[in-house]
């Protein structure tokens, strides 16, 4: 993929003014592009559908699941769980061998994928092991391989550092989230889109290109989200039976000539062209803004507590360490 993503991904969004206006077309042959949203709200089904669609539309695309549930690449080869990167590096140190290629990277109909995996509940830092398995994948030469696409998939809802590796080290172009009609999944899109204004202030170059809605109902909460924040819906996949019932198999939906291909080869589309925009994130007030009052209690008034409240008495003695000195 030629020179470092990040030297190759400050060529973008270069003097991109303040007002929210596509950015130049990416400089570099290579688009690595990280997908974000809430745990559970579909990443890795979209990404599954959308990276094998992609494949099947001539495009060379690597998928690269950053989720610890490292569901992304089971999904995508049917329920077939593979070796994470983070285990397979542990097992060979131990062995005293090297990784290859091969013991972390698989193929499915031309799609490449690989899992980064992560440490065992409690035993471990999740963002800690992104940074490892980033470091790793340079040291196979990430920066040299050579696809149209590489496809990130993070967890959007986890705000340590390794999970915002790509956009505060512009390891990739742009950014796409992935959320529904629901105050929590837009609450980390928009949480996302704060991130990536934060390091455009400190330098950075990373844009939004879009949301994908999942399980959209029809309700419209999303589509009002995006055009607030002033980026485009890239796709709105409905919350159809069908749909949940193939995913929870572990099949594939996003197939040429399969009922729901049309809507993964616009979204295939979309994808690839859409720009990296500057993104107006909403105020805690403007998203609950987008939800009517019984759904997120904006009847409801905030009643300052009391010291009576807390201890069943109005005053407390405290005692001071102050030393009071007697005039002299």
């Amino acid at each position: 993929m030629g020179n470092s993503a990040a030297n190759s991904a400050t060529a973008v969004n270069v003097g991109l003014p303040e007002s929210n206006v596509p950015s130049s077309a990416a400089a570099k042959k290579t688009q690595i592009i990280a997908i974000y949203g809430k745990g559970g709200i579909g990443k890795s089904f979209t990404l599954a559908n959308l990276s094998y669609m992609m494949a099947q539309q001539g495009k060379k695309v690597l998928l690269i699941g950053c989720d610890p549930k490292s569901d992304t690449t089971t999904l995508l080869f049917g329920g077939k769980a593979c070796p994470t990167i983070i285990e397979t590096s542990a097992k060979k140190k131990a062995a005293g061998d090297a990784v290859a290629i091969g013991d972390v990277c698989f193929k499915r109909d031309g799609v490449f994928a690989m899992e980064l995996g992560g440490p065992e509940v409690g035993r471990g830092c999740g963002g800690r092991g992104i940074i490892h398995g980033f470091e790793l994948l340079e040291s196979l030469g990430f920066h040299e391989w050579d696809f149209d696409y590489v496809l990130l998939d993070f967890l959007g809802d986890v705000v340590c550092g390794g999970f915002g590796l790509p956009i505060a080290r512009d390891m990739c172009q742009k950014v796409i989230v992935v959320g529904s009609n629901d105050l929590q999944s837009l609450y980390v899109a928009n949480n996302v889109c704060s991130a990536v204004e934060y390091f455009r202030g400190l330098g950075g170059n990373v844009g939004v290109a879009g949301i994908v809605i999942n399980k959209d109902d029809g309700t419209g909460e999303a589509q009002a989200w995006a055009k607030a924040a002033g980026i485009p819906v890239l796709a709105a996949i409905p919350a159809h039976e069908d749909i949940r019932r193939k995913s929870a198999s572990y099949q594939i939906v996003g197939m040429p000539g399969g009922d729901w291909g049309p809507l993964f080869e616009e979204l295939g589309v979309n994808v690839a062209e859409a720009p990296p925009m500057r993104p107006k994130p909403l105020s805690q007030d403007e998203l609950l803004g987008l939800f009517s009052g019984d759904a997120v209690g904006r009847n409801v008034v905030l009643e300052p507590a009391t010291i009576k409240d807390m201890c069943g008495k109005s005053n407390l003695d405290k005692p001071t360490l102050e030393v009071i000195y007697d005039d002299v």
